[in-house]
Order: C-alpha cells, then sequence, then structure tokens
C-alpha cells in the first residue's frame, strides 16, 4: 500500500514539479493550495506525511503545523517544512512548532524524497519492512503470505489488503468509510457493509482453535487490530 504524502504548496508549478516526482518515486499524492484545503483534505483522509510550505496565503505553514500537532488523528502524522527562509533561528522556529524536518529551497527532489522515506522510516517502520508482526501474527509481504502461531493463514487478496493496513497502523481505530478509502480505494462504489462482511470472514480466518480475537469492533466507531478488548462489541460487524 503506497504511502500519501499531502502537499501544501501555493505555487503550481512547484506543485506540478513536487506531485511528479512523488508520484514517480511510489507515493500516492494529494495536493492542497492553501491551509484551509489542507485541513478540508485531511478531514476526508489522514495522509502518511505532510509537506508543507512554510509561505501559504491566509494560514501560515508554521500555524498550519502548530493546528496539525494540537490534533488527535494528525498529532504523529510526519511534517516536512519547505521553504525559502535560511536563518538557523527560522528552522528552529519550523522544528519548534512540530516539524520532523526542514527542507529550504531550491532543493534537488532526489534529495527531498529520500528525506521523506528517511522520515517515514523514522516514525513509520512499517513502510519499510518486508514483514509485519502483531502479537502472534506474521505478515510477509514478499511471499504474500500470513501466519498464525506458526500456521498458515489463507486470505483473499481483499483480506490480505485490509489486514495489512490495520497492521501497519496497530491499535488506531478506522471508521467503516476510512478502510473502503484506504483499502478499495475512492473509485469504486462499494457499500458500507462491505467492510463489516470482510472485516467477518478475517475475523474467521484468523481466530481458530481458541486463539484471541485480535480484531476489535469499537460501537459506532469502527475496527482496529487490537490486543484490548474492553469496549469490544460485534454488534457493528453483524448489522452492517
Amino acid at each position: 500500500m503506497k504511502p500519501m504524502i499531502l502537499v501544501v504548496e501555493d505555487e503550481p508549478p512547484l506543485q506540478q514539479l513536487l506531485s511528479y516526482n512523488l508520484k514517480a518515486a511510489g507515493f500516492e499524492v494529494a495536493q492542497a493550495y492553501d491551509g484551509e484545503e489542507a485541513l478540508q483534505l485531511i478531514d476526508e483522509r489522514t495522509p502518511d506525511l505532510v509537506l508543507l510550505d512554510w509561505m501559504l496565503p491566509e494560514i501560515s505553514g508554521v500555524e498550519l503545523c502548530r493546528r496539525l500537532r494540537r490534533r488527535s488523528d494528525t498529532a504523529r502524522v510526519p511534517i516536512i517544512m519547505l521553504t525559502a527562509r535560511t536563518e538557523e533561528h527560522d528552522r528552529l522556529r519550523g522544528l519548534e512548532t512540530g516539524a520532523d524536518d526542514y527542507v529550504t529551497k531550491p532543493f534537488s527532489p532526489v534529495e527531498l524524497i529520500a528525506r521523506i522515506r528517511a522520515v517515514l522510516r523514522r516514525v513509520r517502520p512499517a513502510f519499510s519492512e518486508q514483514a509485519l508482526s502483531f502479537h502472534d501474527l506474521r505478515m510477509d509481504l514478499t511471499a504474500h503470505r500470513v501466519f498464525r502461531n506458526g500456521r498458515e493463514v489463507h486470505l483473499s487478496p481483499t483480506e490480505f489488503r485490509l489486514l495489512r493496513y490495520l497492521l501497519e497502523n496497530p491499535g488506531r481505530v478506522f471508521n467503516r468509510a476510512q478502510l473502503l478509502d484506504r483499502v478499495w480505494g475512492t473509485d469504486l462504489e462499494i457499500e458500507l457493509r462491505t467492510v463489516d462482511a470482510t472485516v467477518r470472514r478475517l475475523r474467521r480466518s484468523l481466530n481458530q482453535n481458541g486463539e484471541t480475537d485480535l480484531l476489535r469492533t469499537v460501537r459506532a466507531e469502527g475496527y482496529s487490530l487490537d490486543l484490548k478488548h474492553g469496549v469490544a462489541s460485534e454488534g457493528m460487524a453483524e448489522t452492517g
């Protein structure tokens, strides 16, 4: 599953350059030309990393960074600031606001992509791993195989993608719409109840012989990969 980069930049030529190079490097790209548009896009889908220009109309990049750090859903999303400012105190100000890295203009697209990959590896190691694991569950990304307690779990392609996304974000609760977007894609017309049906099949495949249920259902919220079942409820998955 490709990491999604949100590029917040008000200069169209630079937006096009960044989008082209990021897509060529294997990333999914969303584009915003100001802070308000960026916040709207984030409300629809949380990015894996934000590439944020310092000088934006209305809401500055520094202020947008500050706001994202205050939100629970974006508090840990990595942010790289882009700016023409080269003074050390400006760089420190950006980092103190919550940015993970700082790239000055003009910059090499190759270097920028390397910095993006480095930040993602540090913050989200799953993007660079060839295997994902949680508790007694292991997913081999190279062989496209899943094992539970050493037992191979046979999954459909959709179940595999869903489990992979949950393994990349353990403990985080996703609603049906978010899972449809990230696993099935926005171009397909699929009903929300499809998520419930897929979760049920995945749960049956993963949980055998009295094994702990790793898929948590949070009533009226969504699903997560989690060992904490204090608020678990099968009602959401069954009622669709």
